[in-house]
């Protein structure tokens, strides 16, 4: 059973925006801090934005200003509102959490599926 489920993406021309839903179980989704990362054809996956478990995002330098990442607790979604998309935005996104669950540091992981993004003409 996929712990974490992904929706949205697509084909979008340049300048358009997609909006990227990650959902995962409320076990998982109230103690984890969830990212976004995506990896293009070629290329190493990279972390794209996360929020933590207590709502403080950051975004790689690439997409700040043009993506925001959000949290609903009511629907244990995050969110990832793509705006101003560009070609080199496309790729494969997955979702990831990640929540520390002891005082050892001990982590428990998740990835999803991967969801299609094209950008493009």
């Amino acid at each position: 059973q996929a712990q974490l489920v992904e929706s949205g993406g697509g084909l979008v021309q340049p300048g358009g925006s997609l909006r990227l839903s990650c959902t995962a179980s409320r076990r998982i989704f109230r103690v984890s801090d969830i990212s976004w990362y995506r990896q293009a054809a070629g290329k190493e996956r990279e972390l794209v934005a996360s929020i933590s478990n207590f709502g403080n995002t950051r975004y790689a330098d690439s997409v700040k200003g043009r993506f925001t990442i959000s949290r609903n607790d009511a629907e244990n979604t995050v969110n990832l509102q793509m705006n101003s998309l560009r070609p080199e935005d496309t790729g494969v996104y997955y979702c990831y959490s990640r929540a520390v669950v002891n005082v050892e540091g001990s982590t428990v992981e998740h990835w999803g599926q991967g969801t299609q993004v094209t950008v493009s003409s």
